[in-house]
């Protein structure tokens, strides 16, 4: 939890503070980001093709709304 001293004291920077503030964290942040994935590892990707039964369950609500909508 963020103390409200902390929240204070950023609010009282100004613009050229707070920019190099949110460049540290953003930095930080995308470092740990590089942790979590490891070299020489295969990683599962998510692709649309070939989803045949989302497609489905897609076209059955959109057809459901539709008709809700007509009603």
């Amino acid at each position: 939890m963020v103390s409200a001293e902390l929240l204070t004291t950023l609010r009282g920077l100004n613009r050229a503070e707070k920019l190099y503030i949110m460049q540290v964290l953003i930095s930080e942040l995308a470092q740990q980001e590089t942790d979590l994935i490891k070299p020489d590892q295969s990683y599962p990707v998510w692709s649309p093709y070939n989803a045949f039964e989302a497609a489905d369950r897609m076209l059955k609500v959109l057809q459901e709304a539709k008709t809700q909508d007509n009603a």
